[in-house]
């Protein structure tokens, strides 16, 4: 007896926060300057950006909830880096293949 195995549909709500963080021009450019320096503290970030704090912040509020970034308090300030594991799983092989046709 033959069992036919039905394709399970991946849940894309995981990545769609991810892309609508990533759907931003200044938000790309955050995520650059993120990689480029590794770990960048609020204060030169908004120097590099040459944006307002309250832009700022909301921008890295954005990606902080896609968990795209992460923060660590040191004292006054926030320092900002990169989640490397998120972002290569985002960008990963692994979600071009979801659609290959099979």
């Amino acid at each position: 007896m033959d069992i036919e195995l039905i394709p399970v549909k991946p849940d894309f709500k995981i990545f769609e926060q991810k892309f609508k963080a990533l759907a931003d021009e200044k938000r790309l450019l955050l995520m650059y300057e993120l990689c480029q320096h590794h770990e960048v503290c609020v204060c030169d970030l908004q120097q590099m950006m040459n944006l307002p704090q309250s832009k700022l912040s909301y921008h890295l509020k954005i990606l902080l909830d896609a968990d795209l970034i992460e923060r660590q308090k040191r004292g006054q300030w926030n320092y900002y880096r990169l989640k490397d594991q998120t972002v290569k799983a985002l960008l990963s092989e692994q979600l071009c293949c979801v659609f290959r046709p099979q």
